[in-house]
C-alpha cells in the first residue's frame, strides 16, 4: 500500500485498494483514537483528506492533533469539514498559513446546510482577514444575517466600522449613531457608506458614468441600470431602444418613475412583469392588475406580497408546484415567523428555510399538508423530525434528495425489512443503512446490480465478517469495507502495518 501527495485539501490519492482502504479507515465511526492519531502520521497521507475533511465525528484528542499538525492540508480540511461544529472549525481562525484561513472563510461549501461559525470566530475574522477572505466569508453562509446587522452596534469599534457595510439595511437611528460614533474610524466608515449611497442615488452622476462607458453592455452598465438612480433621459432611452432585459431593469430599479412601472406592467414580457409584481412600492391598482395577469408566474409573485390579507391571497389564482424546491440565500431566513400559519404554501416554504425556527414551528411545519414545505424543512432545519426525513426521501426525487441520508437524525431502524427488496435502487439503498438488518440480506446487497447499494451494504455492520474481509480485497468496495464499524480492530492495525 502506498500513499501519494495530493493537493491542499482534497488531493488525489492512489487509486488502488490500499489507499482506498486507508480512506475508509479514516471514515470508520468505530476507529479508535490511537488509530486516528496514527493516520495523521506521514506514511498515511492518503487518508488525511478523508479524516480531516469528511469524518463525521472527531474526538477532542484528534482535533488537537489536527490543529497542531505541520501540514496545512490537514488543518484546511478541518476548516471545511461540514460535519463538525463551527466552534471546532473555528480553532484554525488564526492559522499561520494563508490557505487554511482562506478555506475557513470559504466554509464547507454551498451544497450543504449553512454551518454558522460562532460570533467570536467571525468577529476575529472580520478584524484580521483581508478583502478576498472577507468576501468569501460573506458569501459562504457561515454568518447569520442577524450577526451582520448586529455589528453596527458592536462594542468593538472596528466591528462597528465593518457594520457600516450593511448601511442600506440599517435603521435611520442606527445610521445616525454611526455617523456620530465616538470613534473617528467608525465615523469615517459611516460617512463613506452614506456617500456611496448618495452617489448611487445621484441620477446625473449615474447618467454621466453610463455615457462614459463603452457602447457594448457590460457588468458596469448592468450595475447602474439595476441598482442606481436613473435620470428620466436614461429611462426614456431604455424604453425606446429596448435591448434585452431593459424592461426588466426598469421593473427592478427602485428609482423607476411610477408611470414607467405601470407601462412595464402592461407591455413587458412575463419576466419583467414578475419583477414589477415584486416591487415594494407597487400601487394598489397595479397589484390588482397583475393579480389578474394571464401568466401564472406573475400572479404567483403578486400572491405573496406583504400587504395582502389572507383572503386577498386566496383570491389570486396562483400556481405552486408541489415538489418544486429551490435553494435560497439568507434573505428568506428573515421571513416573518407568522407566515408559518399562512394559508399560502410559498410563504410557509419561506419560513421553513430558516434553520433557527423554534421547536413549535418545526413541529407545525413538519405536519404541513404541502410537500414543498415539508421538503424545505427537512433539508434546512437541524431538528427536523426523523420520520419527516424518511418521508421526504421517499416522496421527493429532486435536487439534494441524498442530502437527507447524511443527516444525523435520519432514522435507520427497520429499514432493512421494509426496503431490502424494493424495486427502486434509491429506495433499496435505505436497507443498507439499517445496522440491524438481516446479515444474509446485507450480504446479498453487496452483490446488488446498483453500485450505490453495493457500497452501502459494504459499510453495514450487519455484514458477515467473512464477507467483509473479502471486500477489503475488492478494488471497488475496499474503501466502504474499511469504513465498516464491524471491521475487527486487529484488521485495522494490519491495514496500517501494511503501508
Amino acid at each position: 500500500m502506498t500513499a501519494t501527495t495530493g493537493g491542499a485539501t482534497d488531493g488525489a490519492t492512489d487509486a488502488g485498494p490500499g489507499s482506498a482502504a486507508l480512506e475508509g479507515l479514516a471514515l470508520n465511526p468505530a476507529t479508535t483514537v490511537d488509530i486516528l492519531l496514527r493516520l495523521l502520521e506521514p506514511p498515511y497521507e492518503a487518508a488525511w483528506s478523508a479524516l480531516c475533511r469528511w469524518r463525521r465525528e472527531l474526538p477532542p484528542e484528534v482535533v488537537d492533533a489536527i490543529v497542531a499538525h505541520p501540514a496545512p492540508r490537514t488543518r484546511g480540511g478541518l476548516a471545511r469539514n461540514p460535519h463538525v461544529p463551527g466552534e471546532t472549525r473555528g480553532r484554525v481562525v488564526d492559522d499561520e498559513h494563508w490557505l487554511v484561513r482562506a478555506l475557513l472563510a470559504d466554509g464547507p461549501g454551498q451544497d450543504v446546510w449553512p454551518r454558522y461559525l460562532p460570533d467570536h470566530v467571525t468577529d476575529r475574522m472580520l478584524t484580521t482577514y483581508d478583502g478576498q477572505e472577507l468576501q468569501s466569508l460573506l458569501f459562504s453562509r457561515q454568518v447569520p444575517y442577524r450577526t451582520l446587522l448586529a455589528h453596527a452596534a458592536h462594542p468593538v469599534a472596528e466591528l462597528r466600522a465593518y457594520g457600516t457595510g450593511m448601511w442600506s439595511a440599517l435603521s435611520e437611528e442606527r445610521r445616525a449613531a454611526l455617523l456620530a460614533d465616538p470613534d473617528p474610524d467608525v465615523r469615517t466608515a459611516a460617512e463613506r457608506a452614506r456617500a456611496r449611497r448618495d452617489e448611487n442615488d445621484d441620477a446625473a452622476e449615474m447618467e454621466r458614468r453610463l455615457r462614459a462607458l463603452p457602447g457594448t453592455r457590460s457588468h458596469a452598465h448592468g450595475h447602474i441600470l439595476v441598482n442606481c438612480r436613473l435620470s428620466r433621459a436614461v429611462v426614456d432611452e431604455l424604453l425606446q431602444e429596448r435591448e434585452d432585459d431593459d424592461l426588466w431593469c426598469l421593473a427592478h430599479n427602485y428609482s423607476t418613475p411610477q408611470d414607467v412601472v405601470a407601462h412595464v406592467a402592461r407591455v413587458g414580457d412575463a419576466k419583467a412583469r414578475v419583477e414589477v409584481a415584486r416591487r415594494a412600492d407597487l400601487p394598489r391598482e397595479l397589484v390588482d392588475l397583475l393579480a389578474r395577469d394571464p401568466d401564472p408566474d406573475v400572479r404567483t409573485a403578486v400572491s405573496v406580497r406583504a400587504e395582502l390579507t389572507e383572503a386577498e391571497r386566496a383570491a389570486v389564482d396562483y400556481v405552486v408546484e408541489p415538489h418544486e424546491v429551490v435553494d435560497v440565500g439568507p434573505d428568506l431566513y428573515r421571513a416573518p415567523l407568522a407566515h408559518a400559519r399562512s394559508a399560502h404554501p410559498l410563504l410557509r416554504r419561506r419560513v421553513a428555510h430558516n434553520p433557527e425556527l423554534p421547536p413549535e414551528l418545526v413541529a407545525l411545519l413538519a405536519a404541513d399538508d404541502d410537500p414543498g414545505v415539508r421538503i424545505v424543512l427537512a433539508q434546512h432545519h437541524p431538528e427536523a423530525p426523523p420520520e419527516l426525513l424518511l418521508r421526504c426521501y421517499l416522496e421527493y426525487t429532486g435536487r439534494n434528495r441524498d442530502r437527507l441520508l447524511g443527516l444525523p437524525r435520519f432514522p435507520v431502524a427497520g429499514l432493512g425489512a421494509r426496503f431490502g427488496t424494493a424495486e427502486d435502487p434509491a429506495v433499496r439503498l435505505l436497507a443498507t443503512m439499517d445496522p440491524d438488518a438481516e446479515p444474509a440480506l446485507v450480504d446479498a446487497l453487496t452483490r446488488d446490480a446498483d453500485a450505490r447499494v453495493r457500497a452501502g451494504a459494504a459499510r453495514n455492520p450487519a455484514l458477515p465478517v467473512e464477507r467483509l474481509l473479502q471486500l477489503l480485497e475488492d478494488k471497488e468496495l475496499s474503501k466502504e469495507a474499511a469504513a465498516n464499524p464491524a471491521l475487527p480492530r486487529e484488521t485495522m492495525h494490519a491495514l496500517l502495518d501494511a503501508v
